[in-house]
């Protein structure tokens, strides 16, 4: 994890390499939980996660809904091809989930 202090407050940079899957996903929690409360915003920058598979889509989820509960705004930067289909399918099969929030110029995408 990056905590960077930027003008507006402090971000927290969390860069998960490989897959995100089962076996990764407890994890890539726990340390989200340890963020201090000086962290403003949370940026998952997803360049470096070749796959992912529904533990991804847990992921972004607990993280949505994570800083919605502490007021924190929240990026996902850097999707590869394949974490992108994944998202693309999810809205495609189940849009009431938001999925497209976290797709480029999604609303997450364009809060950031």
């Amino acid at each position: 994890m990056i905590i960077t202090v930027t003008g507006a407050g402090v971000t927290a940079v969390f860069t998960p390499r490989g897959e995100i899957d089962g076996d990764t996903l407890p994890g890539l929690l726990s340390d989200v939980h340890v963020l201090p409360s000086s962290v403003t915003g949370v940026t998952w920058d997803l360049r470096e996660a070749q796959f992912m598979d529904v533990a991804g889509l847990h992921l972004l989820v607990h993280q949505r809904l994570s800083c919605q509960e502490a007021g924190r705004l929240l990026t996902v930067v850097g999707l590869g091809r394949q974490p992108l289909r994944l998202l693309e399918l999810a809205w495609e099969v189940f849009p009431e989930g938001r999925w497209d929030d976290f797709l480029p110029g999604g609303l997450l995408a364009a809060a950031g």
